[in-house]
């Protein structure tokens, strides 16, 4: 299947093993790994560079196997669900510089077009959340109100 703004298939890269049970050589419980990722989420980083801290930092190679959930279910049983999910702050934070950009460079036409693929993802994936009620029906997307969530 294609990418949907660049060329290529997307080849994908090196699989993690198969397997079932976390490994004998990991010394934290399910409940200290549970701890560190509430900790780590209050200390404001994202949920995806939390599984990368709790892999290079603290030698734990799969939340999931560590405690029998995801990042983001231990989030929400511990009621700290961002109110924008992460994946789309971050694509709001790039149409933020990309316009930020624009307005200094006002003939960078490639990155005009690149914004103009940004906001089209960003409409999609709020589109997404909506359907899945992560977001507020009423939740509209303008560049102005990006600005203003994201500083």
């Amino acid at each position: 299947m294609a990418r949907v703004h660049t060329r290529g298939k997307g080849k994908s890269s090196s699989k993690r093993p198969l397997t079932t049970k976390n490994p004998d050589w990991v010394t934290l419980t399910g409940k200290e790994v549970e701890d560190l990722v509430a900790k780590y989420h209050r200390d404001g980083i994202a949920s995806a560079k939390i599984g990368l801290k709790l892999r290079d930092v603290h030698a734990v190679p799969s939340v999931r196997l560590a405690t029998g959930k995801r990042v983001e279910e231990i989030l929400k049983a511990q009621k700290l669900t961002p109110e924008i999910p992460d994946d789309l702050m971050s694509l709001l934070h790039k149409a933020v510089n990309l316009d930020r950009h624009i307005q200094r460079n006002k003939k960078d036409l490639h990155n005009s077009h690149a914004l103009q693929n940004v906001e089209a993802k960003i409409r999609r994936l709020a589109n997404y959340y909506q359907s899945k009620g992560r977001l507020p029906a009423s939740w509209r997307y303008s560049l102005s109100s990006a600005k203003l969530i994201v500083e």
